[in-house]
């Protein structure tokens, strides 16, 4: 009996075993709530939270409100008020800055009249050239990465000009930079609040892994409910996923402050205020920067998805694309979205690790020199853009906009490339996707759907008690029993067979690319590179190519969701091995073991719990890819978060569904977190 308990593989052995006996033993007929929880009260959830949410918006806090323009005044809620002043807030800065990028008179009128435009031809902010924004890219790269970035950078602006693609990705640049001030204004004040309040910090915790594991078509519902749809929607839903990991990267800087540097702020008579702005701030710059950097990714993450509830930009000319199976388009506007994605994220990047020198006493004009020719590039290209439509007023003037008609495209080449791989590859691709399909996805969806709730919610327990003691058991299975009391647990098992299935693939394929890989310091760089490149991808990039060539199925999803997940697993499968002291792989190699043993019995074993942490990652990215895989046909939960957008009482249902979405999440992660702390503690590396 001790030789059972002290050996965890025993036990889990013996908890599978039981687990068959049950789903055995349950017959689906006469089973009843063994098999699966009938109707109960809280089946009643999702009406009582759309109930509640209504009453909140229409009923409570009734107050009058006078209308100068009609002279009447008519009742409505300061709910109603709350979100009509927000949403006129954040559309005026969209419009402000898109038309100082595109031009336009939106910004005109909210502070004269439509009568006023109409009648002052001059009244309109003209647009901005996009050889001023390329050049400003240059600029910006060289001052922040040197040569590289700055080509990086201009090259890829002038790409999306050139190819037509201009006014949709200045859409989107203005709908990212006004939701990146909010979210990192709100991760600033809420992380600081939670860094000098325990209790605040208690209660944000949670709700912060709630609102990270959620799916993004989550939070889309009830905001479009509050706020409406158009621009202002999806920037709000876009601040809403955007700023936990900016709370988390904040709360993280100011507690790696070091005890002396806070001394010797207070020995220098700084005040709190003084303290927090002058001393933790400023020290905690890489990690606020570094939060900043995420803030951007999550913001060109819900591009394409904010365009469900009417953001405009390249987000939604790619969903028009992708529906209408135009995959040419959508691969031209892809790379727009990804070029976007790779400069922000480098240029973020560059600022977060850039040093300030505190020292120079440059002259105004060195100081400033990279503002200075900026202000000069573009006087000098305003005038030139001028100069040309005045002189050809009925030619295309290519150095101010390029329309979408104008610019070039390679749409046709990629269609007919497309066409031929279709054509030439069919039959053995459909070949492998019916062997797939039939021989391993069916069967595994029909063996998780015959799954009873009695024996899941056993197993679960199970594997939480050998894992983690009996508090792990109580509470991943507190979250797999609020799935099972809603009408929607076979979805649920349809997703996790979808989860389960992709990260056994995406783990056994990044681990072993990453212990290749970390052989190498050269193949390492390149591997690293290559993760950094593809992590930047929105994940809707990841459905072109499949839906190319295979179509709308299981199986589609499925590798777009594995090429997705593939990437944490394989960066901290190669950051783990790298991480391993060179000291002890030294002292291995002088015991006398070859390369081989080292690897089995001591490069892996210390780097088990990082992997494990990028198996967790592995986790979150295929639960989150398999929701937006609904887009192109799945029977999971995610589908029916997609239809709870479309319908009229479709709040509180999108809300649950995104709960047990996030529950799922949540139950991995607490079990790979508690497993991995736990190796570090043997390992002696907590």
């Amino acid at each position: 009996m001790q030789y059972f308990t002290q050996h965890k593989w025993l036990q889990f052995i013996a908890l599978l075993a039981v687990f068959f006996a049950l789903v055995m033993a349950i017959d689906p007929t006469t089973g009843g709530n063994l098999w699966r929880l009938q109707e109960n009260l809280f089946w009643l959830l999702p009406d009582a939270v759309n109930d509640s949410l209504k009453y909140l918006i229409n009923d409570f806090w009734v107050v009058d409100i006078y209308d100068a323009e009609l002279d009447l005044t008519e009742e409505s809620t300061m709910m109603k008020e709350f979100t009509r002043t927000l949403s006129g807030v954040v559309l005026f800065c969209i419009n402000l800055i898109r038309e100082l990028l595109l031009g336009g008179v939106k910004t005109v009128v909210a502070f004269t009249s439509w009568d006023f435009v109409s009648e002052n031809e001059w009244a309109r902010i003209p647009a901005l050239p996009w050889t001023a924004v390329a050049a400003g890219a240059f600029l910006i790269g060289h001052y922040l990465g040197g040569r590289n970035l700055s080509i990086l950078a201009g090259t890829s602006i002038i790409y999306i000009a050139v190819f037509g693609q201009w006014t949709p990705a200045m859409q989107t640049l203005s709908f990212v930079l006004v939701a990146v001030p909010l979210s990192v204004f709100l991760g600033l004040v809420l992380g600081i609040c939670a860094y000098k309040s325990k209790t605040f910090e208690s209660i944000l915790a949670p709700l912060l892994n709630v609102a990270q594991s959620m799916p993004h078509f989550s939070y889309l519902i009830p905001v479009v409910v509050f706020f409406g749809i158009g621009d202002h929607a999806g920037a709000i839903s876009t601040v809403i996923f955007a700023t936990p990991p900016m709370i988390r990267l904040t709360i993280l800087g100011l507690k790696k402050v070091s005890p002396e540097v806070l001394e010797a702020g207070m020995m220098s008579g700084c005040s709190p205020r003084q303290l927090m702005f002058k001393v933790l701030i400023p020290t905690a710059r890489h990690d606020i920067l570094i939060g900043v950097n995420q803030v951007i990714m999550q913001c060109l993450a819900m591009a394409v998805i904010a365009s469900f509830i009417g953001a405009r930009g390249l987000g939604y000319d790619l969903l028009v694309s992708l529906n209408t199976l135009n995959i040419g388009e959508a691969l031209e506007l892809g790379v727009s979205i990804v070029l976007i994605a790779v400069v922000l994220d480098k240029l973020s990047l560059a600022w977060a690790n850039k040093q300030a020198d505190y020292f120079a006493d440059l002259p105004f004009h060195l100081h400033h020199k990279y503002s200075l020719a900026f202000l000069g590039i573009l006087i000098f290209t305003s005038v030139i853009a001028y100069v040309a439509s005045v002189l050809f007023p009925d030619k295309s003037n290519y150095l101010y906009i390029i329309a979408e008609s104008q610019g070039f495209t390679t749409k046709d080449f990629w269609d007919f490339i497309v066409d031929w791989i279709i054509t030439n590859s069919y039959q053995s691709v459909q070949s492998f996707n019916f062997f797939m399909i039939t021989s391993i996805l069916m069967p595994m969806k029909e063996a998780y759907l015959a799954m009873p709730v009695a024996a899941t919610l056993f197993l679960v327990a199970g594997i939480g008690f050998i894992i983690g003691g009996l508090r792990s058991a109580i509470i991943v299975t507190a979250f797999i029993v609020f799935i099972a009391l809603t009408p929607w647990w076979d979805r649920a098992l349809i997703t996790a067979y979808m989860v389960t299935f992709a990260v056994i693939i995406s783990v056994i394929i990044g681990c072993t690319v990453g212990v290749l890989c970390s052989r190498n310091k050269q193949a390492t760089k390149v591997m690293l590179l290559i993760c950094d490149t593809f992590q930047t991808f929105p994940s809707f990039v990841y459905l072109i190519p499949v839906i190319m060539l295979f179509g709308v199925s299981d199986l589609s999803v499925l590798i777009a969701v594995i090429v997705y997940a593939t990437i944490p697993a394989t960066r901290y499968t190669v950051e783990g091995l790298r991480n391993v002291p060179q000291s002890l792989q030294e002292a291995g190699s002088m015991s006398g073991v070859n390369r081989m043993q080292r690897l089995f019995h001591i490069e892996l074993p210390l780097a088990f719990p990082h992997i494990l942490l990028g198996i967790n990652q592995t986790v979150i990215f295929s639960l989150f890819m398999v929701i937006i895989g609904a887009f192109i046909g799945t029977d999971d939960l995610g589908q029916l978060i997609m239809q709870s957008l479309s319908q009229a009482n479709g709040m509180g249902q999108g809300i649950v569904l995104g709960l047990c979405v996030a529950f799922i999440g949540l139950a991995a992660d607490h079990l790979i977190h508690t497993w991995a702390q736990q190796r570090k503690k043997a390992l002696g590396i907590a």
